[in-house]
């Protein structure tokens, strides 16, 4: 049972927005996603999709694209990301579909981690850092800790967390995402958003004893990255 991520996905089936504009890597990179997916990710295993899953407005328009990562092999845990719009309730979205799970406030369970999450924002440091910018940035610090306490209060001590936005600006790890990854002892942080030059400020790797990973889909060349491998008894 292998725990995978990409994300950044950018569906839009409905043909409404081709991908690429913004580079010809970005080609039926659907096709691509899809093809990859397949040939390595296994009904029992787990994929982790960081947000920007379609560019739908509204969630009708949007099952098509829910439909094509339903299809697909594994289950399926995600947040939302800045451009998932279609986004409805969690109790709503969380009953759809037998393998796919929807991340705010709670959490999903594989092996002995809790897989908790939210969306996340800018963090501050940048010029245009604005009070709406704080307040939302304050609103999903606290969904976290929500995400983690829950994890917490089940008796769960390992954690991976997901998030759409980077957890720090320009590599300063001094940030409110990062304190709190300190204090539940997190051990992976999984997240997108960054695409093209702007990826030169994703902060990667083992930094303090936890391990990052740029789960963007074209960093990852349209092929979901695996994170861990856990052992079935």
């Amino acid at each position: 049972m292998a725990l995978f991520a990409i994300s950044d996905l950018h569906l839009d089936l409905n043909g409404d927005k081709p991908m690429d504009i913004f580079g010809e890597n970005w080609f039926q990179h659907d096709e691509k996603i899809k093809t990859n997916w397949i040939e390595k990710i296994k009904e029992e295993d787990v994929v982790l999709i960081s947000g920007d899953i379609s560019w739908s407005m509204k969630i009708e328009n949007g099952i098509q694209d829910l439909e094509w990562i339903h299809k697909l092999p594994g289950t399926k845990v995600m947040v939302k990301g800045n451009h998932d719009y279609w986004w409805v309730s969690i109790t709503k979205l969380n009953e759809m579909y037998e393998d796919m799970k929807f991340i705010q406030n709670n959490f999903f369970v594989y092996g002995d981690y809790a897989i908790c999450g939210t969306r996340g924002w800018v963090c501050p440091g940048g010029d245009n850092f604005s009070d709406h910018d704080e307040k939302i940035y304050k609103r999903e610090l606290g969904r976290l800790k929500l995400s983690l306490d829950s994890a917490s209060k089940a008796g769960f001590s390992n954690f991976i967390v997901m998030l759409h936005y980077p957890p720090v600006y320009d590599k300063n790890m001094d940030s409110g995402f990062v304190s709190i990854f300190k204090e539940y002892n997190v051990k992976f942080v999984v997240y997108g958003h960054l695409h093209g030059a702007s990826l030169s400020k994703a902060v990667r790797g083992e930094v303090d004893g936890i391990q990052y990973v740029v789960t963007s889909a074209d960093y990852l060349n349209f092929n979901p990255i695996r994170i861990l491998q856990e052992k079935v008894l």
